[in-house]
């Protein structure tokens, strides 16, 4: 690189991406298996030079990584997920990243039935563990993806006389979003 070289902007690896999640994650019902893939969207924006490079509503996956399923002697179920991608302008920009939850175990029940009646341990389980639909979740870009700022929209054309003011009452910026290039 050339000293004076014009740099172009860069989404930097590490750079951390909100999430939510869309669906609920559960062991309720043993049907969770480890490989199934979930959906969830970027609920804030990530902004590279003060540009909007991952807009809100964004799609991302993410992917089961553990489950265990609760079980007799108060064993709780777990969950463990893992991020996958974001999808921005129909690129998919890899993400790292875990989440995970654990149900609360019945240790406490089990011991206490074991005292007084041995056998019952075998019908005492933990809970469920569950990731509820609209968790806020965090990813990590994985690797720098070099980006292309889109031109901004020319400004609306000011408005004379008694429409000026429902035109202003209805007229919106957009914003500008930028595109990874490789397109």
């Amino acid at each position: 690189m050339t000293i004076g070289a014009e740099q172009r902007p860069t989404l930097r690896a590490g750079t951390s991406v909100p999430l939510k999640t869309l669906t609920e994650l559960t062991t309720k019902g043993k049907k969770l298996r480890v490989g199934d893939r979930f959906n969830l969207e970027v609920s804030e924006p990530v902004m590279v030079d003060g540009v909007t490079v991952i807009p809100v509503g964004s799609p991302a996956i993410g992917e089961v990584t553990s489950v265990r399923n609760k079980g007799m002697w108060g064993k709780s179920g777990a969950i463990e997920v893992r991020m996958l991608y974001a999808t921005v302008n129909g690129r998919q920009i890899r993400l790292s990243g875990a989440s995970d939850d654990k149900g609360v175990t019945g240790t406490a029940g089990v011991v206490g039935a074991v005292v007084l009646l041995p056998v019952a341990g075998f019908f005492l389980t933990g809970t469920s563990a569950v990731i509820p639909a609209g968790s806020s979740v965090t990813g990590f870009v994985q690797e720098d993806v070099p980006l292309s700022f889109a031109k901004g929209a020319e400004p609306a054309p000011m408005v004379v006389g008694a429409a000026a003011a429902a035109t202003a009452a209805v007229a919106t910026e957009q914003p500008v979003v930028a595109s990874p290039v490789g397109q």
